[in-house]
């Protein structure tokens, strides 16, 4: 029995069936199965990253670095590519990494896992909330479900995602719970001047998080929001730095590098060319290295400096100049709270690798009783790790059930 029928519970189904196991059944709580699959990436679904090295892929994982290496080198991003081409669904490439279903809809992916289940005889049943999990003296398990129905299983796969039911079922069987907190999310800042850039988007922008002694650093693609900042770089950022960010109230203080990777020379001398080639326009006519910097975003930094934007670069002083190189080079903002909400609603935490046999998936605790996707403690950055963290547990703990019943295991 599959307990979640979401990503990895899936995967875990299709993957036991496909193998040999007779008699598989998915329990799903909500009406809908994976809910989270139809409406990520806004409705595409990022299915996984074209990250091949398993030592390279482990690297997007915040928490689970180190003991993901040996999953990944069974079942990684080219296996689960290969998985989805061998069941009808091709995947495509984006420039920066992404992998998306050549449909471009997050439903060809339901679709694909959901007539895959069914042609392998997989069972599903939704609108089936499991409330209680047992484990008698024989081995086996009892499943109390709402309602009163009760269903026994030799082994069961436990794939409840960040839903707190699976945890306590997970904790009540004797498993340590490191507590779950908000990962991937954006942050609001103190930054009045930046409201009118809502929407601007920048490339290699470095950020730089300072969260009482400890420091967080990334650089990439930013978005300016009306509340803060967002954006792949930005939300690669807090999922390292989620743990200290909670314990912290999410206050700290992020500097800004907007123009990333220009070194201090390159900037001074652009604003001087300025001073001599555009005496005559005005600070807010003519901006600096203006094949990256938006319009909006420089005269944002003029206000912020509180420099008269009308003011021509001949009249410029040396001393304004100097104040808009370093809001170009290195902004401070005060961080004073998440944003209104999560990007890819991942939770860092969950049973701890500890307690788990990797390879298997199946509980050091608990004997034939196998833990996946978000429920452990693994969480990756945007861009598809999530899920591809689900398609390797799963598949991994598939094709343990099913060596353990059809015999091909010998352990009963």
């Amino acid at each position: 029995v599959v307990i979640g029928g979401g990503a990895a519970g899936f995967m875990a189904a299709i993957t036991a069936a496909e193998q040999g196991v007779p008699r598989v059944l998915v329990l799903e709580g909500t009406n809908e199965p994976l809910t989270k699959v139809r409406i990520s990436g806004g409705g595409r679904c990022n299915v996984t990253h074209a990250c091949w090295d398993p030592t390279e892929l482990v690297g997007h994982y915040p928490r689970g670095q180190r003991p993901l290496r040996g999953p990944f080198s069974r079942f990684a991003a080219g296996d689960a590519i290969a998985w989805f081409a061998d069941h009808g669904l091709n995947l495509v490439e984006e420039a920066d990494g992404r992998m998306f279903p050549e449909a471009n809809r997050s439903s060809a992916v339901v679709s694909c896992l959901r007539q895959t289940a069914s042609i392998r005889g997989v069972k599903l049943c939704t609108g089936l909330m499991v409330q209680g999990l047992n484990l008698d003296q024989s081995g086996s398990f009892s499943i109390d479900c709402r309602g009163g129905k009760q269903v026994l299983a030799r082994r069961v796969v436990l794939a409840t995602g960040g839903h707190p039911s699976g945890r306590r079922m997970a904790d009540k069987l004797g498993h340590q719970m490191v507590p779950p907190v908000p990962s991937l999310f954006t942050l609001a800042l103190d930054a009045p001047h930046l409201l009118d850039c809502a929407g601007v988007a920048l490339d290699d922008v470095t950020l730089t998080l300072r969260i009482d002694q400890q420091r967080f650093c990334q650089t990439g693609r930013v978005l300016i929001t009306h509340w803060g900042l967002s954006g792949p770089a930005l939300l690669r950022l807090t999922a390292f730095a989620a743990r200290a960010l909670h314990g912290q109230r999410y206050r700290g203080t992020l500097q800004v590098e907007w123009c990333g990777q220009q070194r201090s020379d390159d900037v001074a001398k652009a604003l001087a060319e300025l001073r001599h080639g555009s005496a005559r326009r005005t600070l807010a006519a003519a901006r600096p290295l203006s094949e990256r910097l938006p319009r909006r975003l420089w005269q944002a930094f003029l206000r912020q400096a509180e420099v008269d934007p009308e003011l021509r670069w001949a009249d410029c002083p040396k001393s304004v100049e100097l104040k808009l190189q370093q809001q170009l080079q290195l902004c401070a903002y005060p961080v004073r709270g998440r944003g209104p909400f999560g990007e890819e609603f991942v939770t860092a935490g969950g049973v701890t690798l500890g307690e788990m046999n990797l390879a298997t998936m199946e509980s050091r605790i608990c004997p034939r009783l196998h833990l996946v996707g978000e429920l452990l403690d693994v969480d990756g950055v945007t861009g598809g790790f999530n899920f591809q963290h689900c398609w390797t547990s799963g598949w991994l703990a598939g094709q343990a059930v099913a060596a353990a019943i059809t015999g091909s295991d010998r352990r009963p």
